[in-house]
């Protein structure tokens, strides 16, 4: 039986990807910090803060493959959270991967962001360049040691990097952008619309991320992904197939500056991970009156 090691298994990606796992009968230990809702039969629960000084003898005797999903709560508190960052985006990740090499994992899969890229026009391949390392800011920055760190395994075993781009799914924090906006058009708060349409994004469902992400693990190659839903959409079509969800026209406000699109090319993660089935759209029911998790 395969037995793989996920961290941030109560994150909202790490809760799909650890159910389609444990559909398929694989041995998973779900590493978490807090398992206020943590609901997984039949994976070993491993509660361990990343951003302590902790020890891998906490940890499995063996894994074939670990999934890291962590990521610090704290990310926009930087300068205060600068070092709760760093332990859980930076420094967990070399000493996980240096336990990945001791026990004899085969794997080490990475979630990074799609945020690296910074905006553009055009939709960005994975080997478009990453935004300079002056303007990355600390929480990408982070990011974007986190995947040098894991790239340098390569030759020690099989590495994947994904980016995601705009996740979302029932249960998520309202403080990221999906739910941020249906509680903005709820709430009757302005919009933010730099131009007339604001930023085009193609946002990801969790079931299509978290089922490419447990597709990486049949590859044969180490690679990066970008992980992003099927569909381009403005911040102002997005907000307004929201208002008729929730009964009430979103209010815009005028932002300085001209758009910043964030679009992912999906190319490689549809032809080798998982074709994108879900529609924001057709999704909306889901995130609207959601309790904060």
């Amino acid at each position: 039986m395969r037995s793989v090691l996920v961290t941030g298994a109560n994150g909202l990606l790490g809760r799909s990807v650890c159910k389609r796992l444990l559909d398929e009968n694989v041995l998973v230990s779900a590493l978490f910090h807090s398992k206020s809702s943590l609901l997984l039969d039949g994976a070993k629960l491993i509660s361990l803060d990343l951003s302590s000084n902790w020890k891998c003898e906490q940890l499995p005797d063996r894994v074939d493959a670990i999934i890291y999903l962590a990521q610090s709560s704290r990310f926009r508190e930087f300068p205060n959270s600068a070092l709760d960052v760093f332990n859980v985006n930076v420094a967990s990740t070399a000493r996980l991967l240096d336990y990945a090499k001791r026990v004899g994992a085969e794997q080490f899969i990475y979630a990074s962001s799609g945020g690296v890229y910074g905006s553009g026009s055009k939709a960005f391949k994975e080997n478009a360049d990453i935004v300079p390392l002056s303007q990355l800011g600390y929480y990408l920055g982070s990011k974007a040691c986190g995947e040098i760190l894991v790239q340098s395994y390569a030759s020690v075993f099989q590495v994947t990097v994904i980016r995601p781009f705009f996740m979302y799914g029932p249960g998520q924090n309202r403080t990221m952008l999906i739910p941020r906006l249906v509680d903005s058009v709820a709430s009757g708060k302005p919009i933010n619309l730099q131009g007339s349409e604001g930023i085009r994004i193609n946002p990801v469902h969790v079931e299509d991320a978290s089922a490419a992400v447990v597709a990486a693990l049949d590859t044969k190659k180490s690679g990066t992904y970008n992980i992003a839903g099927p569909d381009v959409l403005s911040v102002r079509q997005i907000a307004e197939a929201m208002g008729g969800h929730v009964g009430k026209a979103p209010i815009f406000q005028q932002a300085e500056g001209e758009p910043k699109d964030l679009i992912a090319d999906i190319s490689a993660m549809q032809s080798e991970l998982h074709v994108p089935t879900r529609h924001l759209f057709e999704s909306l029911a889901e995130l609207k009156n959601q309790e904060l998790k």
